[in-house]
């Protein structure tokens, strides 16, 4: 298959992991969902994670989700540009929307261990954290689909690709949060 067919695929069916993080802030605020209560004397997850920017961020990815499979139909009613038949391709969406914000949970739990202050920078878990929740949770439930989109054959391609493409999507998509004012720091 075409390398940037291959590059433009793994995009796509990682959308709906993209887009929840970036939704949470815009969402977020009100009550923490780890109602400010403490682990070994330090916060499990801090007042930057909140319950409404979870709903509205795995609503958003779920959302937007949604829309590529409406966008496929007319075109691929058997596979949906690599979604799968349905109703396994909206399960799919769903586990890709959760992983992500679960993903990003973990990560802020994990700087909270290590001393990392809301809004510090930490390399590699600011820029990985909510993808590699999306892969471990998709893989979990749906490990066909993970391996058939993004192993078998030249998958590995697109695989290889979002992996190496993130971080500078991630810092681009960070500094507008910041110059939209959405971010305080923007990294």
């Amino acid at each position: 298959m075409d390398l940037l067919l291959l590059v433009l695929l793994g995009f796509w069916l990682m959308l709906p992991s993209f887009l929840p993080n970036s939704a949470a802030v815009v969402f977020g605020g009100g009550l923490p969902v780890d109602m400010g209560r403490s682990w070994r004397g330090k916060r499990l997850l801090g007042d930057g994670k909140t319950w409404r920017g979870l709903i509205g961020g795995i609503c958003a990815g779920i959302s937007l989700g949604i829309i590529q499979l409406y966008l496929a139909f007319p075109f691929d009613r058997l596979d949906f540009f690599g979604f799968g038949s349905f109703p396994t391709n909206l399960v799919v969406v769903i586990v890709l929307a959760v992983g992500s914000l679960a993903g990003d949970m973990v990560g802020s739990m994990i700087k909270r261990r290590l001393n990392i202050g809301r809004g510090n920078k930490a390399p590699l878990i600011d820029q990985y954290n909510f993808l590699l929740g999306s892969i471990l949770l998709v893989l979990l439930l749906f490990p066909d689909w993970f391996l058939d989109n993004f192993w078998r054959n030249d998958g590995w391609v697109s695989l290889l690709a979002v992996l190496l493409i993130t971080p500078i999507l991630h810092r681009g998509v960070n500094i507008i949060g910041y110059k939209l004012g959405l971010k305080k720091v923007p990294w």
